[in-house]
């Protein structure tokens, strides 16, 4: 399985991409700048799955799917949980042009695509909408803005839970096999059993 990681936007936010058969790929969030980053590389994206609506992580989503991917997420495309305006009041002029979520994942704990399982995970406290993948097949997680190597999301934002987060991540991740690669939305990525022995943020127990 080849995957690249794509790292971009204001807060270099990570972005994941799975090759597929015929060049075609899957992609995991929509930092700013992945949609140049697959044609420098000649890729096609066919599916795009979003851990969760943060403005960093759907920044390019409206142009991965005017190229034809379908867009996958836990809930309907959701402008209150971008934030748009209000990032745009900081100062970071970001412009995310609506985009529409073919596939509502809410609910579901299994997803196929291209001949790839993922188990599903609902993992509210940073985003109330986020979800986990995991490719069992390859022991890659992806955590979005959940899990951390070294660290968990904030939960100072709308819809932020401390927490709530502390309990997705022990009951959802942390039961994980301990080899699982977690690959989050910025940082490096880590594993499953050294973030149970080392994270500061959230201990096992």
């Amino acid at each position: 399985m080849n995957l690249h990681t794509y790292t971009g936007g204001f807060v270099q936010t990570n972005g994941y991409i799975l090759e597929l058969e015929n060049q075609e790929c899957l992609i995991i969030d929509a930092p700013a700048g992945i949609t140049e980053f697959l044609k420098e590389k000649g890729l096609v994206p066919k599916h795009l799955f979003l851990t969760h609506q943060h403005f960093d992580h759907v920044e390019d989503a409206s142009l991965l799917a005017a190229a034809g991917a379908q867009i996958s997420a836990w809930t309907a495309y959701a402008p209150d949980i971008i934030m748009e305006k209000r990032i745009q009041e900081m100062g970071i002029p970001v412009n995310i042009p609506p985009y529409q979520v073919k596939t509502i994942l809410e609910g579901q704990s299994t997803l196929e695509v291209a001949g790839l399982q993922f188990k599903l995970a609902h993992v509210p406290g940073h985003s109330p909408e986020s979800v986990s993948f995991h490719l069992t097949a390859e022991s890659f997680l992806f955590s979005g803005d959940a899990l951390f190597n070294g660290s968990i999301g904030r939960t100072d934002l709308p819809g932020g839970n401390h927490e709530q987060l502390l309990d997705s991540i022990r009951q959802n991740l942390y039961t994980l096999p301990d080899e699982t690669s977690v690959f989050s939305g910025h940082g490096p990525k880590t594993t499953i059993g050294r973030e149970k022995a080392h994270n500061p943020f959230c201990p096992q127990n």
